[in-house]
């Protein structure tokens, strides 16, 4: 038991565990943000805009009395807008992170290192062919090294 505590220990005391709790808290507090934003101005806009008409009575009853099943269309699509919103966001905050990024190497200095090529053209066919051959598959022409 002694050994599962202290392995516990060390894997709750790992930076990338503690990230991730700190983003799930932080994500969490986000949903409430924008989970109000939609329930108290997006979906009262759109209820203007429909006639005055809520999501929450945008239902289907699957029946007659009152212990029918009721379909909750309007409750679904006010958490699929909220879906949406929150992964607008979070699209914009990373964009928005990876243009800092980009712009932090710029001013350091560091750019891309460019990709070796990997073919090359024949000078005799004019077809791509792999950088390291010395006959080309097509015209089969011997192909000068440019080591030699």
């Amino acid at each position: 038991m002694k050994g599962f505590m202290k392995e516990f220990k060390a894997f709750i005391s790992r930076g990338n565990v503690m990230d991730m709790a700190v983003g799930i808290i932080i994500g969490s507090a986000f949903t409430a943000i924008v989970t109000a934003m939609v329930n108290n101005i997006i979906m009262p806009l759109i209820s203007v805009i429909t006639g005055g008409i809520s999501f929450d009575q945008w239902n289907i009853t699957m029946g007659a009395g009152k212990d029918a099943p009721v379909l909750g269309l309007g409750t679904f699509i006010a958490a699929v807008v909220n879906f949406l919103l929150i992964a607008l966001v979070l699209f914009m905050v990373i964009k928005g992170i990876n243009k800092m990024h980009e712009g932090a190497d710029k001013l350091a200095g560091r750019t891309k290192e460019e990709e070796k090529p990997t073919t090359k053209i024949c000078p005799y066919c004019k077809s791509e062919i792999p950088i390291e051959a010395t006959r080309c598959p097509h015209c089969t022409s011997h192909l000068e090294t440019e080591d030699a």
